[in-house]
C-alpha cells in the first residue's frame, strides 16, 4: 500500500515503495522516482536496480541518491537538479520519507528558499524540518 505525501504540486514523498507501487506512481502522474535509501538497509527491502528497471517498464524516470544519515550538500544539490529537469512530479523516498524530505529541503534552502515555508511545506505532509531548519 503506498503512503505518498504530497509536499508540494511538483514532490511528494514516501517511506519505502515497492516494485508495484512504481507502476502506480506512473498511473498517478509521476514522472520521476528518486531513491533516497541505500541497498541492504534492511531484509528484503527492494534494490535500486529493482526499482529502476520497474521505473523503466513504467516510463518513469529514476534516480538514486543514496543518503546515510543526514543528506550532504552536493546529495541535496543533485535531488533539486533533478527536480528542476523533470518538469513534472516527482516522488521521492527512503525508509521512512524523512531523508527524502530532509534532502529536498536542504537543497530548496541552499537555493534561497525560506526556512518558514519548507517548514510548512514538510508539516503538511507530516514531517517536522525544524530540527534541520529552525
Amino acid at each position: 500500500m503506498s503512503d505518498f505525501r504530497k509536499v508540494t504540486e511538483r514532490l511528494s514523498v514516501s517511506p519505502q515503495i515497492s516494485v508495484e507501487d512504481v507502476a502506480g506512481a506512473a498511473r498517478e502522474g509521476f514522472g520521476l522516482i528518486i531513491n533516497n535509501r541505500p541497498d541492504g538497509e534492511a531484509p528484503g527491502q527492494p534494490t535500486s536496480a529493482e526499482i529502476s528497471a520497474a521505473a523503466d517498464a513504467a516510463g518513469v524516470a529514476y534516480l538514486y541518491v543514496p543518503v546515510v544519515g543526514a543528506p550532504t550538500l552536493a546529495q541535496a544539490q543533485a535531488v533539486k537538479a533533478a527536480l528542476d529537469e523533470a518538469g513534472g512530479r516527482a516522488l521521492a523516498f527512503c525508509r521512512s520519507g524523512t531523508r527524502s524530505i530532509n534532502t529536498w529541503a536542504l537543497g530548496e534552502a541552499a537555493a534561497g528558499a525560506a526556512s518558514d515555508e519548507l517548514i510548512a511545506a514538510g508539516a503538511n505532509a507530516g514531517y517536522d524540518l525544524r530540527p534541520l531548519l529552525g
